[in-house]
């Protein structure tokens, strides 16, 4: 009777201990697993920047945009390079822009300078199929003070190409879509270049 309490506490104990063990096991896992979690979250939030829009153009919250000179041989070019840079000033958000340079933080002024199209591609009777048109543009960034920020001449010029068409409506469409597309990037690398010297 002795022989067999004593058998019987030893399993029961040998039961805890395994218990014990399981649940300590599980426990340690499950903190090990927390804690991988907490370090992973803080890393991320380590490399997460909260980015203010107003602030993307550091101390400037008011551009004016001053209608740009042509002198290409492209009529009415000048407007559409002036309109996309104003919406992209205004895209970002953060940033004014005003008609009257006498209350602007900054002021964009420059022009045109050429156009220039050339054939790309061929058909077999010699005809062109598609044309590139590259646009170059010379621009100022005045700050109130009257500090000039440089501006790389080299990204101001970028290249499209458009469909040539046997309906000229058509194909003076595709020629306008194009220089609406130069315009759009060369207004966002105008921007971005500015908020890269500004922000600084």
């Amino acid at each position: 009777m002795l022989r067999a309490s004593v058998a019987t506490r030893s399993v029961a104990a040998r039961s805890d201990a395994t218990w014990s063990d399981a649940t300590w096991s599980d426990a340690t896992r499950l903190l090990l697993g927390l804690s991988a979690c907490v370090v992973l979250v803080a890393a991320g939030c380590s490399n997460y920047h909260v980015v203010r829009t107003d602030a993307a153009l550091g101390p400037v919250h008011r551009v004016a945009v001053q209608t740009l000179q042509n002198h290409s041989f492209e009529p009415g070019v000048e407007m559409m390079v002036s309109d996309a840079l104003r919406r992209e000033f205004q895209r970002g958000g953060g940033i004014a822009v005003v008609g009257d340079p006498a209350q602007a933080d900054l002021v964009l002024s420059g022009t045109v300078l050429d156009l220039v199209t050339s054939a790309r591609s061929f058909s077999a009777a010699s005809f062109g199929l598609e044309y590139q048109v590259e646009m170059r543009l010379a621009l100022t960034a005045r700050r109130a003070d009257g500090t000039v920020i440089p501006l790389d001449p080299s990204a101001m010029q970028d290249w499209e190409l458009y469909l040539t068409s046997s309906d000229v409506e058509a194909e003076r469409k595709n020629r306008d879509e194009a220089l609406r597309r130069l315009s759009t990037v060369l207004a966002e690398r105008t921007r971005e270049f500015l908020s890269d010297r500004l922000s600084r």
